[in-house]
């Protein structure tokens, strides 16, 4: 089986980016020093994001690299979710060992044209580097409208907290076959009052004391109420983490018929009322758990 020491970087490249699709936006994609793509229209933002996946960390050596690819592409994708953005082109970042088997190397890149192609990101470049581990960075830029948007900082106290979807369970493959919730954060940011939203990423543990402290408050929540995946306790929908599914805080005057609508746009997709954000004088202490990259 051949590796990337025996073809080297540049019959690498042309493997990666042999017959990639590229829409209009793409003014010069792979093959220049830089990327160059058409610039925002009028009344929107441009945003940047990076994220990163390394062998050991985010997955295993025996982790199908097709795999590895839908994880490093959706979760980016999810960051622009939260934020009801619209992801638009993206840089990949890979680095392997050179006795890397050329075919793992283009099975991740299966796997990252698979979820760009489905979310309409265009892959208009990147780097490769040797190192001591797999690990692939996809930079992505995307836009939103500028009087839509949702941050994670403008919730208030009384607000409602919901979360999409079921938590807890990542170890059993979650983590690899989840599906960014861009549609649904979409139909979220147009039909109801969302004032604060954010993806579950290191666990509910961990990012709804995030997005609490961020908005100055502190929060309370119904254990018992929340939406557990098959086969997992409360516990580990709180603290599993590697959900990616979207924690928002909404008015509390919202509508019983968008809850209806919600379930007739998204009959698969569960949102549930988890709890609300208090004054952090009100808040009460809540249980450890979550994802720490620095600690054991």
């Amino acid at each position: 089986m051949k590796t990337l020491a025996d073809i080297g970087e540049d019959a690498l490249i042309e493997l990666l980016v042999k017959n990639l699709k590229l829409d209009h936006s793409v003014i010069a994609g792979p093959g220049d020093d830089c990327a160059v793509v058409l610039a925002p229209q009028k009344g929107q933002h441009l945003l940047l994001k990076t994220d990163t996946v390394v062998e050991g960390v985010h997955f295993t050596p025996e982790t199908p690299g097709r795999w590895i690819g839908r994880k490093a592409m959706s979760r980016v994708i999810s960051d622009f979710a939260a934020m009801a953005a619209k992801p638009c082109h993206a840089l990949i970042t890979l680095i392997a060992p050179p006795q890397t088997p050329v075919k793992r190397v283009l099975d991740v890149y299966v796997g990252l044209r698979a979820v760009a192609e489905e979310f309409g990101v265009n892959l208009v470049g990147g780097e490769t580097s040797r190192g001591d581990q797999l690990i692939i960075t996809v930079s992505l830029t995307g836009t939103a409208a500028a009087k839509s948007w949702v941050a994670r900082n403008r919730a208030r106290a009384g607000d409602d907290l919901y979360v999409t979807g079921q938590l807890g369970g990542s170890i059993r493959g979650k983590h690899l076959r989840f599906k960014p919730r861009l549609a649904e954060a979409h139909w979220l940011a147009a039909h109801w009052p969302v004032r604060a939203m954010m993806d579950i990423s290191d666990g509910l543990a961990k990012d709804l004391p995030r997005l609490a402290r961020s908005c100055g408050l502190g929060f309370e929540v119904a254990m018992d109420q929340l939406p557990c995946t098959r086969g997992s306790s409360s516990q580990q929908a709180w603290s599993d983490g590697e959900d990616y599914e979207l924690l928002l805080a909404v008015s509390p005057r919202k509508s019983a018929q968008a809850c209806e609508q919600w379930r007739q746009a998204f009959p698969k997709v569960p949102l549930t009322h988890i709890g609300r954000l208090v004054n952090s004088k009100d808040a009460k202490q809540a249980l450890p758990g979550g994802w720490e990259h620095f600690k054991s």
